[in-house]
């Protein structure tokens, strides 16, 4: 029908019919964005780039759930988990973002939102409570329906989060949990994509281009289309391996550890952005220690997107002190002596050690990918955006590998370099 033809027909139907097609979502949604057929589905898996929708179909589900709204398939939840990467991620995305639950309601329905308890209260009793993947131990107690889990393959404690999740879906005949994350080849996605009780729908960016900035598709396609970032973060495809990549995701996954030993030394690792504005770099900052074990244990990834210099050396300056580091170590190959100038304008009495690339960036990754082989290296959580840059082509896709490149300066500085430290951390 014609937009025309459309409008003739809406302007035939009373008001309750149009408020009716506008709350149901299964009249807008793309097939992709709705639920499976059949009620034989444990999970619902929702895999697609960035902005394909994913959170609208997520919040919708929720939202149909807690108001009994899709007879047959959807039974209504009274107890609802929502459970995100970090409660503020769950906060501005879930709950707060535009295609979130408060943005999706009539104000008749909206459900209430209390960020001090973590609860969102609909107008009929049905609750949803917030939970962070960072904190597993938070979802022991509570029992649920139903739960959104919003982009799973980010989470830190992924396995041990959906573990104590699995345990409390234990209400109602049927209690099922809708998961929405752009795809990476972590073992728990892969674990999830393997069961038969999870039903999967795949979609892409440019499948809701009609929602998203042209400019925006524009810059994606021409940046990253064909590569393989591209196909994990455009198109939703799982990208395992590289097999021209220096570093394996199974020895990364072997070396996972929850907490770090006694360290006798942490360091601040820096690779300032080349160039300026919206045509910068990241600002790779990462931190790792030195256990009294001999390994090294990478304990933060901060790195910073087109940020200002004075950005990134607060963020650097800050992680300074909160790891009680011994030192920062920058490349200065770009900035000279501008990078220390930057950070002592935030401390002047940061212990400060400048490095130069004399090697091409894989050269410099190598030993360093050597170590992790041995079992010298250790991540302590995970850093998803860290490890696909780790196992992809470096400088794929013309990208600079930034968290990279600072991950690579830190291990280096702990095992590569034979120095002692005058400060000792303990954590």
């Amino acid at each position: 029908m014609s937009p025309g033809e459309i409008a003739a027909v809406l302007a035939r139907l009373p008001d309750g019919a149009l408020k009716e097609m506008n709350r149901d979502w299964r009249h807008w949604g793309r097939d992709q964005q709705l639920p499976p057929p059949g009620n034989d589905w444990r999970s619902w898996l929702i895999l697609g780039g960035r902005g394909a929708g994913k959170t609208r179909a997520g919040a919708e589900w929720v939202k149909a759930q807690a108001l009994g709204l899709w007879s047959g398939g959807v039974p209504q939840a009274a107890r609802i988990a929502l459970v995100g990467p970090t409660l503020s991620q769950a906060r501005a995305v879930m709950i707060e973002g535009k295609s979130g639950l408060l943005g999706i309601h009539m104000e008749d329905e909206r459900p209430r939102y209390e960020p001090s308890k973590r609860l969102l209260t609909w107008p009929n009793g049905a609750i949803a409570q917030v939970f962070s993947a960072d904190e597993p131990d938070s979802l022991r107690g509570p029992q649920f329906d139903a739960a959104w889990c919003d982009e799973l393959a980010k989470w830190r404690l992924a396995q041990e989060a959906w573990d104590m999740l699995a345990f409390a879906l234990r209400l109602g005949e049927a209690p099922r949990a809708v998961i929405t994350t752009t795809p990476r080849p972590v073992p728990l996605l892969k674990a999830l994509l393997a069961d038969p009780a999870t039903a999967v729908t795949r979609s892409t960016t440019f499948d809701n281009a009609a929602h998203l900035a042209k400019s925006f598709l524009a810059d994606v396609t021409e940046r990253y289309g064909g590569t393989r970032l591209g196909r994990q973060e455009l198109d939703g495809e799982l990208i395992d391996d590289d097999p021209d990549a220096l570093f394996r995701r199974a020895l990364i996954e072997q070396g996972r550890v929850r907490q770090a030993p006694e360290l006798t030394r942490v360091v601040i690792a820096v690779d300032p952005p080349a160039g300026h504005g919206h045509k910068a770099n990241a600002c790779g900052i990462v931190c790792a220690g030195l256990g009294r074990d001999g390994n090294a244990y990478v304990l933060d990834d901060h790195t910073l997107i087109r940020a200002r210099p004075i950005a990134w050396a607060r963020r650097v300056v800050a992680l300074y002190h909160a790891r009680d580091a011994s030192r920062v170590v920058a490349e200065v190959n770009q900035g000279g002596a501008m990078v220390e100038q930057i950070l002592r304008e935030v401390d002047p009495g940061l212990a400060f050690r400048a490095v130069h690339a004399t090697r091409a960036k894989r050269a410099r990754a190598e030993p360093v990918a050597a170590l992790y082989e041995q079992g010298r290296v250790r991540h302590v959580g995970a850093f998803p955006e860290l490890e696909d840059e780790m196992c992809s082509v470096i400088g794929e896709g013309g990208k600079s590998p930034d968290r990279l490149d600072a991950l690579v300066w830190a291990v280096s500085e702990l095992l590569l370099r034979r120095r002692a430290e005058p400060r000792v951390r303990v954590v």
